[in-house]
């Protein structure tokens, strides 16, 4: 089986450093797996857009971006549900 590389943005990064600590290590298990499977079941596709998925893990929710052609899926925000779908920088 072929295994993606999970590539964070510097911003993701600094959006899972706040969110409450008990939930971190849920949320990284979660981004984990996608290594292995890019297109869990609970993935859905965002609304016009061709390669960016979103997963959730609780209230919670990973947006990212995969790139099938360099076996790469990159974490492009981590945020509270509230908060996860406002613009995509």
């Amino acid at each position: 089986m072929v295994s993606y590389k999970i590539r964070w943005k510097t911003s993701a990064k600094k959006e899972l450093k706040k969110i409450d600590k008990l939930e971190i290590p849920k949320i990284l298990d979660a981004i984990e797996k996608l290594a292995n499977d890019p297109y869990p079941i609970s993935h859905k596709r965002l609304l016009g857009t061709e390669h960016t998925f979103r997963i959730r893990i609780g209230n919670y929710r990973v947006i990212y971006s995969i790139e099938n052609k360099q076996l790469a899926i990159e974490i492009i925000r981590v945020r509270h549900r509230k908060e996860a779908y406002r613009k995509i920088p």
